[in-house]
């Protein structure tokens, strides 16, 4: 029995996988079955950047982050960005690059996430979803990257984007 699901949600499934070690032991590992996600860096202009105050109720607080949100069934990962960024911020992107995907947690986590920056943005309205606690608010480049800098940000995705960003913008 190499998977066996032990709970079904909205959107993970928790799994308990059992294999067999190289020395004939049996090993068992939770893992939480994700359909994956993206995530948005969007750039307001060459100097400041959009991101979201978020209430996290997972860990107690409210985090500092840039858009994300996950894939639906048979989304294409641009598809979801584009779709994220309006729902999160109510902008749009005439400018698109994506710059890798990663896994935030591979220890007990599935989750792929792809990570984009989204350029030339046009204001809209948000449309959060009923279960989102979302503030999206403009601040400078320097301010953010500095903010990844000395713990202030504590979303990896955020921290990643920035740190990214600044190393590989032209």
């Amino acid at each position: 029995m190499p998977r066996q699901v032990m709970y079904s949600g909205r959107r993970i499934q928790v799994a308990l996988d059992t294999e067999t070690a190289p020395d004939g032991h049996l090993i068992q590992r939770d893992i939480v079955l994700h359909p994956g996600a993206v995530a948005i860096l969007p750039l307001v202009d060459d100097t400041h950047v959009c991101l979201l105050k978020n209430r996290r109720p997972n860990v107690g607080e409210t985090l500092i982050e840039i858009p994300a949100g996950c894939l639906e069934p048979g989304e294409e990962p641009a598809a979801a960005a584009i779709r994220e960024l309006a729902e999160e911020t109510g902008y749009r992107a005439a400018r698109w690059r994506k710059l890798t995907d990663f896994f935030p947690s591979p220890g007990c986590l599935s989750e792929r996430t792809h990570l984009f920056v989204a350029q030339d943005l046009m204001a809209g309205d948000m449309r959060p979803e009923r279960d989102e606690d979302l503030q999206p608010f403009v601040t400078t480049w320097q301010e953010a990257l500095t903010w990844a800098l000395d713990g202030t940000l504590r979303d990896a995705k955020t921290v990643l984007a920035l740190l990214l960003w600044d190393r590989l913008r032209e």
